[in-house]
């Protein structure tokens, strides 16, 4: 299943895609895709509605996307998580996962508006594979078993700040965490839908000039072993989103550096998981 949610910020309803461009309303029998709605199984029982609903799949047409799941419980993120984008910065390829937060306020729809925060002078783009948590997980015995612990997958910019982040003091979270620094979806893509979720290609463009294209292939740690990693440390609650990492081409790994500072277009993409178009506004 590919799910998505469209509708004005604030006012989503759940749906399912049907083949490209069109969607079933899922909203009389899903309230939203959220933490009550993974734990409680939701994803089995959408199978037959959507079959039955197919035939009267409506176009999206020019209508708002939605972050593909409501604001989860939290967004957890790891760093340097592909062996290129480790070399391209300089730095040695992590023994475990490096592990940050990401405020739940930062995500938006795949298509809106990103915003340059207020003293920004280097903000960046990161193309990243999202995974999105379906049921509580709490210390996993085996990385095999994180398999059944995952609903989906999505596309995420992980939008950031590199002086915030690295400049600042303190943790990576600072530049993480800025309004709209994390658009996600379009759709999230179960698991049965992707073949190999380890030879995802991923691109994405500023201004229609390719700066990163890379695949999920030179991840360090894998989805599973992501999940099964967390799951020692702390509690993932249904719903929580995980940004898994970017390959090479972002602005801080150029010579020189490269930053966003508004007016631009960043288009993105993962094979099978859709593709995202952001415009860059100036602070507010």
């Amino acid at each position: 299943m590919k799910l998505l949610r469209i509708g004005p910020a604030g006012a989503e309803k759940p749906a399912a895609l049907v083949g490209d461009d069109a969607y079933v309303d899922l909203s009389d029998v899903v309230p939203d895709f959220n933490e009550e709605f993974f734990g409680r199984g939701g994803l089995e029982t959408l199978p037959s509605v959507i079959a039955e609903r197919a035939g009267d799949a409506r176009p999206i047409g020019d209508q708002r996307i939605g972050a593909p799941i409501a604001r989860p419980h939290q967004i957890l993120c790891i760093g340097l998580n592909y062996s290129d984008h480790a070399a391209e910065t300089g730095q040695k390829v992590p023994a475990e996962p490096i592990l940050f937060t990401k405020s739940p306020n930062t995500l938006i729809g795949p298509n809106d508006d990103v915003r340059i925060p207020r003293n920004s002078v280097k903000t960046d783009w990161e193309v990243e594979l999202g995974i999105v948590i379906g049921r509580r997980t709490s210390y996993l015995d085996t990385v095999e078993e994180a398999a059944d612990h995952i609903a989906g997958y999505c596309v995420v910019n992980d939008v950031s700040e590199r002086e915030f982040q690295t400049e600042r003091g303190g943790q990576w979270s600072k530049g993480k965490s800025c309004e709209t620094f994390n658009p996600a979806g379009p759709w999230l893509v179960t698991p049965d839908e992707i073949a190999d979720v380890k030879g995802l290609g991923m691109w994405l463009d500023v201004d229609d000039r390719r700066m990163q294209n890379g695949s999920t292939a030179t991840m360090i740690f894998d989805p599973l072993f992501i999940v099964h990693y967390l799951s020692q440390f702390l509690v993932l609650e249904p719903g929580d989103l995980i940004n898994t990492g970017t390959p090479p081409g972002v602005g801080l790994g150029m010579k020189p550096p490269q930053y966003l500072h508004g007016g631009e277009v960043m288009r993105l993409g993962i094979d099978g998981l859709g593709e995202q178009r952001q415009r860059v506004l100036p602070p507010r």
